[in-house]
């Protein structure tokens, strides 16, 4: 496994009930076992790219992808619900990927658990 996975992977299930199991082949977190909130990605369908997909809040795809198009896209599938994918292996800092992650997580979990999460960074 890739140490960009496992970085992944640590920032993922430090938040509060989260769960990791393969979804069509990829490393995927979910929210109570049930809500996907991102996804690992390596060469998917041959693109040549090494992503998460992040759930995103409204709006944020549009201006990550126009402002910082080298770091950030629009993925398939779950690009039209406003998703962004966040490219690992392009010189972005991992505070800023950790930041995709939580605001992911942020978008789907139930409040209570974001609070949680927040309490625990203080």
């Amino acid at each position: 496994m890739s140490s960009e996975l496992d970085r992944v992977r640590e920032i993922c299930l430090a938040l509060p009930e989260v769960t990791e199991r393969l979804s069509h082949g990829h490393p995927t977190w979910f929210v109570r076992d049930k809500k996907t909130f991102v996804s690992f990605h390596d060469n998917h369908h041959h693109d040549g790219r090494l992503a998460l997909w992040c759930a995103a809040p409204e709006g944020m795809q549009e201006t990550l992808v126009a402002g910082e198009p080298r770091h950030y896209f629009r993925p398939p599938y779950v690009g039209h619900r406003g998703w962004i994918g966040v490219n690992l292996d392009s010189g972005l800092d991992w505070n800023e990927i950790a930041g995709a992650i939580e605001d992911a997580y942020a978008e789907i979990a139930p409040k209570s658990l974001v609070e949680r999460a927040a309490r625990r960074s203080q």
